[in-house]
């Protein structure tokens, strides 16, 4: 089945906490994460965040405040959040939560160097380009 292997991270539970903005999963391997819902949707795995290859990334601002409004199951291998911001197209994978969620800090420091980089604050409002009516594959 697509999206599953032997050595995918089995989920144990998974709880949307929306007061402190994080979605909490545990693993069959012990671990257990706490991930904020502006991390999970600024590294959204979504084309429309992803782009459609290399250097096609889109830094994403004003996330700060986003919540989870509805977490779909997809099979049992993935959930699909819906944000507040109403983007609604990242199939997140156990993989991919668990990178999340064990990539944190990293990633935190990735994204502070990127809106660094680009003279932005994690606040600054998001810009619809033209034309960014994008589907997700």
């Amino acid at each position: 089945m697509a999206g599953l292997t032997a050595s995918t991270p089995q989920p144990t539970g998974v709880t949307v906490h929306q007061q402190s903005r994080v979605l909490e999963i545990g693993f069959a391997d012990g671990s257990d994460f706490r991930i904020p819902f502006e991390l999970m949707r600024v590294y959204s795995p979504s084309a429309e965040v992803k782009g459609h290859g290399p250097g096609q990334e889109v830094l994403q601002t004003g996330k700060r405040d986003v919540v989870v409004v509805a977490l779909e199951p997809v099979g049992n291998y993935a959930v699909l959040p819906t944000f507040s911001d109403g983007h609604n197209t990242g199939i997140y994978s156990w993989d991919y939560l668990h990178f999340l969620g064990s990539q944190q800090a990293e990633l935190w420091k990735q994204y502070e160097e990127r809106l660094a980089a680009a003279g932005m604050s994690r606040d600054a409002q998001m810009n619809a380009p033209a034309g960014s009516a994008c589907s997700s594959h």
